[in-house]
This record gives structure tokens, C-alpha cells and sequence, in this order.
């Protein structure tokens, strides 16, 4: 027997095309979160990533920084609906993938303490028949470090592992339009609109 659903009715536009939109309208849905793909090619200059005083970085250690990376990612991302809410096995799932690099996976630690303050996981997509892409998989910054040029700092260097460490000439990532801090880091570091998805809501 099936559970009855509960919640809102959800469905999502791969693309934000006017038919789709349309059809929302004569169905009663609203647009209720749009995800913006962004891209940028790295032939393009990358500053240098200039970190916090006290700061360092590191790759992420598998079975040693489980607990405190997801301390530090249900932080920087409590208001998400999906990213907050990582459990244990969530992560191990992941670090299970083919693709997972810990070289990739940048830790910004606070040099006196070891606190975690940051992080930029990055990831590489093989394509058959395509040239191969970087995403910057997760990136997030400690709140109570908001402000400092991390966020910056972890962007540039996991662009530089992309391009310098993977050979990569190009990269993705995807961010809510309403993430309006992300966007503006984006843009400065070279992103531009690539696609957009949205979430459609009845209700």
C-alpha cells in the first residue's frame, strides 16, 4: 500500500522555456525556485587564490573529516533545501563515486586550531564523445567567516586544481537564482548564464 503525498506538488523544467511556463500557468503551478547553470572556460586568467591570515589549505581526508565537514556544511547551507541536510551516509556515498578525487576536495583549515572554515569540492565529468568538464561540485564558507575573501579563495584555488592538476579548459556549476552572494562571487570570477531549470509549485 503507498503513502499518501504530503507537501506541495513539485515539478521541474529542464530548461526555461515558454511552453513550459504556459503550461504551468493552465495547470495552476507557480515558479518557485529556479536553478541557474553557470559556466566559464579556465584558458581565461584566475587570480591568485589570497587567503585569510591564519588560513590554509588542504585535501579532505576520507574517515578523519566526515563529522566536521558535515558540521560545517549543515552551517553554511541550513537554509537549503537540499545541501543542509546531508547525513553520514549521504557523504559516504559520494566519496564512494567513481569520480571522487580528495585532491579535489579543498578543506580551508583555521592553522591554529584545525577548525574547518570552508571548503571547495570539486568534480570532473567524463564524457564519451565530448570534451570533459570541472564543476564546482560544493562550495561553502563557516557564516561566522562571511565576508573575509574566502569564499573568493576557495574558488580560485579548486579552479586552479581543475585546470592546472585535471587539464580542463572549461568548467560548471549550478546555483539558485535567489542566492544573490553567490551569483555576484560568480560573475566577478568570469561565470556567465550557461541554462536555467525551474521548480514549478501547485499550491
Amino acid at each position: 500500500m503507498l503513502a499518501a503525498a504530503t507537501g506541495p506538488l513539485r515539478a521541474w523544467a529542464h530548461g526555461d522555456h515558454p511552453s513550459a511556463a504556459a503550461l504551468a500557468v493552465d495547470l495552476g503551478f507557480h515558479r518557485a525556485r529556479v536553478l541557474w547553470q553557470l559556466r566559464r572556460p579556465l584558458a581565461a586568467p584566475l587570480s591568485e587564490p589570497h587567503l585569510p591570515d591564519g588560513v590554509t589549505l588542504r585535501a579532505f581526508r576520507p574517515g578523519s573529516d566526515d563529522e566536521a565537514w558535515l558540521t560545517l556544511n549543515a552551517r553554511a547551507f541550513a537554509d537549503h533545501p537540499e545541501q543542509g541536510r546531508w547525513t553520514a551516509q549521504d557523504l559516504r556515498v559520494r566519496l564512494a563515486e567513481p569520480w571522487f578525487d580528495p585532491a579535489g576536495f579543498l578543506l580551508a583549515v583555521e592553522s591554529a586550531t584545525g577548525r574547518l572554515l570552508g571548503f571547495h569540492w570539486t568534480k570532473v565529468h567524463e564524457r564519451t564523445g565530448s570534451a570533459r568538464i570541472g564543476e564546482v561540485y560544493v562550495l561553502g564558507v563557516e557564516p561566522s567567516a562571511h565576508g573575509g575573501g574566502l569564499g573568493r579563495a576557495l574558488t580560485t584555488a579548486g579552479l586552479a586544481y581543475l585546470r592546472d592538476r585535471r587539464g580542463l579548459d572549461r568548467v560548471m556549476l549550478y546555483v539558485d537564482e535567489s542566492n544573490t552572494g553567490a551569483v555576484a562571487l560568480y560573475e566577478r570570477l568570469g561565470f556567465a548564464r550557461w541554462s536555467a531549470h525551474v521548480n514549478y509549485q501547485l499550491g
